[in-house]
C-alpha cells in the first residue's frame, strides 16, 4: 500500500470517528481562554473568551450535540459564560475529569467513544486518553499534544474550540 493510500485510509477512519461523536466537552483555561489570568487592583478577575468559539458551541448544540465544560477552576465568570451559551453540563472544581466525563456520558446514554474532549495541560491527560476523539490547542503543553488525536492549528482562546466544532459538524454532514 502506498503512503498516499495509507494517508487516505487514516483520514477516512478519523472522519468516521468524528461522525460518531455526540458529546463535546472542553476545558476552560488555555482552551476557551488564552491561559491568562487577569487581576485588577481591587481583586477582580477577568478572562477573555473568543466569540467564535462560542458560536462553534452554539452550532454544535443546534446540531444536537450535548455540550459541556469540565474545569478544575471554580469561578463565577465561567458560570456566566456557560449560562450565556446555554451549556447544559457545567462542571467546575473538578479534580478527576475522566470520572466526571464518564458519568456525564452515562447519563446521556453514551459511551466514551462518543465523546470529544479538548484540553491543554496535564490535568486533562486521563480524559484525553479515554475519549473517542481528543484534541489540544496549538499552544497546549507538549505532553498533551503528543497524547491527543488532533492538535489544532489555532491556539487556546483564539478559535481552537471552533476548529474542532467545524470538524465535528463537517464529519457528521459527510456521513448523512
Amino acid at each position: 500500500m502506498s503512503a498516499n493510500e495509507n494517508t487516505m485510509k487514516e483520514k477516512a477512519s478519523e472522519r468516521i470517528r468524528l461522525s460518531e461523536i455526540r458529546l463535546f466537552a472542553t476545558d476552560v483555561d488555555g482552551v476557551l481562554t488564552d491561559a491568562g489570568m487577569y487581576y485588577s487592583e481591587s481583586g477582580d478577575e477577568w478572562k477573555k473568551f473568543n466569540t467564535r468559539d462560542g458560536m462553534g458551541i452554539k452550532l454544535l448544540q443546534k446540531a444536537g450535540y450535548v455540550t459541556a465544560i469540565v474545569t478544575q477552576e471554580r469561578t463565577k465568570i465561567v458560570a456566566r459564560r456557560a449560562e450565556k451559551l446555554a451549556i447544559p453540563e457545567l462542571h467546575q472544581g473538578v479534580m478527576d475529569k475522566l470520572t466526571v466525563i464518564r458519568e456525564m456520558a452515562g447519563r446521556h446514554g453514551l459511551s466514551l467513544s462518543q465523546v470529544a474532549y479538548i484540553g491543554d495541560d496535564v490535568n486533562d491527560l486521563a480524559a484525553l486518553r479515554a475519549v473517542g476523539f481528543s484534541a489540544a490547542p496549538a499552544d497546549g503543553m507538549p505532553i498533551v499534544c503528543d497524547a491527543v488525536h488532533y492538535v489544532c492549528r489555532e491556539k487556546g482562546g483564539e478559535g481552537a474550540v471552533r476548529e474542532i466544532a467545524e470538524m465535528l459538524l463537517s464529519a457528521r454532514e459527510d456521513r448523512a
